[in-house]
């Protein structure tokens, strides 16, 4: 029994797929079988970009302002940090863009727009503090967003799923060196 897949079991009629294709092609990658909500997608990313943007500049601000005993170490992390959370970033306002919306970076109203606050820490335990806080809230957006996604849009639900990971062990390591400066866990179970 031959049970390979052949393509005209999901596209019956491939002229039909093709005369499709050629509609509409100023709409770039969002084609008619596109099953989400395009305006409404590119305004959730929007907010998605800011968050990562607020996170970016907060780790540069504590990889330069950490002090004290162990603050190289930890400045080296919060920059790591950064630099990772620059390529979610770039990630989103790509996706942005694919959509056909032109990624938000203006300064004005970014505040505003994130999930994630930029802080005020003076310490390097309260840095800590702000980026672990950060970084849950990312873990808990980025689940609800993914739920959002769902099958609707794919490819936003897969890049925010890479995200999601990255921001996972963003937090463990938060975590991780607030522990290893308080000599306890921060978060109880």
């Amino acid at each position: 029994m031959n049970t390979a897949v052949k393509p005209q079991d999901f596209l019956t009629d491939v002229k039909e797929l093709r005369r499709r294709a050629a509609q509409a092609i100023e709409k770039g990658a969002v084609t008619s079988n596109y099953d989400g909500d395009v305006d409404r997608a590119i305004e959730i990313l929007q907010n998605v970009l800011a968050t990562e943007l607020v996170c970016v500049l907060r780790y540069t601000m504590h990889s330069i302002a950490a002090q004290g005993i162990d603050s190289e170490a930890v400045a080296q992390e919060f920059a790591e940090h950064a630099r990772e959370e620059q390529e979610h970033m770039t990630l989103v306002a790509n996706r942005i863009d694919q959509l056909g919306g032109t990624p938000n970076f203006n300064p004005e109203g970014l505040a505003s727009r994130s999930a994630s606050e930029y802080g005020k820490a003076e310490n390097l335990v309260d840095m800590i503090k702000e980026n672990l806080i950060a970084e849950r809230i990312a873990v808990e957006h980025y689940r609800e967003l993914i739920r959002y996604f769902a099958e609707k849009d794919p490819t936003t639900r897969v890049m925010l799923e890479q995200i999601l990971a990255t921001e996972e062990e963003h937090a463990t390591d938060m975590h991780d060196l607030l522990v290893a400066r308080q000599g306890k866990p921060f978060l109880e179970d």
